[in-house]
């Protein structure tokens, strides 16, 4: 094994998992599980390629999805460097946001996130939520840990569909606060089994709403779906 298949393999990343959008998702989940640093540079495109038993071109396709994530940065002749900062600088107010004030803000944009996904979501923004979805599936009912993880990740993928990367990057925040640890004693008390597939059929009708471009009932679902959040996280701070 060559130094370049070293550094691919001591990254922890997995092997072969299929085309573009299937190697993005793994790459992402890296980068959000803090694999990478912020500013760290990828393994080159070749090491990539080999790794993951696809094309160079492959491969490509999959950093230009992150890159229009804004998750990481490509320049030419140096590499691909992440661009996603984690929560790093955001402990502060972390500690200072209770989950209710996190709630309303996100009660306060999300139903604009589902009108402009609904507009202008693209069909690969359209798979990479059906990935996402499918991940926080499989977790349904089962450890809580996992389940708020693959949640932020297609709240985040959802995010990623408006297209918009003020949007995208401000519900990066949303995302590191609620990976903050005040999270984790909330997250024991609300997320039943049961809860879990209850947000997961929202999750799904969401989706569907989105792949139709059913504005109304995209807004509706998050809306419903928020209100249900926000009402088993004040019931659990009364405990």
């Amino acid at each position: 094994m060559d130094e370049r298949e070293q550094n691919v393999e001591s990254s922890g990343l997995p092997g072969s998992v299929g085309g573009a959008a299937a190697i993005a998702a793994q790459l992402r989940k890296a980068i959000m599980g803090d694999t990478y640093a912020y500013r760290e540079r990828l393994p080159a495109e070749r090491d990539l390629a080999q790794h993951y038993r696809a094309s160079r071109s492959t491969v490509r396709q999959a950093l230009k999805q992150l890159e229009e994530g804004n998750l990481v940065v490509r320049r030419v002749g140096s590499g691909t460097f992440v661009n996603f900062r984690g929560n790093s600088g955001e402990d502060d107010i972390a500690e200072r946001t209770s989950p209710v004030e996190l709630i309303e803000v996100r009660i306060a944009i999300e139903p604009e996130m589902a009108r402009l996904a609904s507009l202008h979501a693209t069909q690969r923004s359209l798979d990479r939520l059906a990935e996402a979805l499918a991940d926080v599936e499989a977790c349904s009912g089962r450890d809580r840990k996992a389940f708020t993880r693959t949640d932020a990740a297609f709240h985040q993928a959802f995010a990623d569909c408006t297209r918009n990367p003020l949007m995208i990057g401000f519900y990066r925040q949303i995302n590191a606060v609620r990976s903050h640890a005040q999270w984790a004693r909330m997250r024991d008390k609300v997320l039943s089994p049961d809860r879990q597939r209850d947000y997961n059929e929202q999750h799904r009708a969401l989706y569907d709403a989105i792949r139709a471009r059913d504005t109304d009932a995209a807004v509706r679902i998050v809306r419903a779906h928020l209100d249900i959040a926000r009402n088993d996280l004040i019931g659990a701070s009364r405990q």
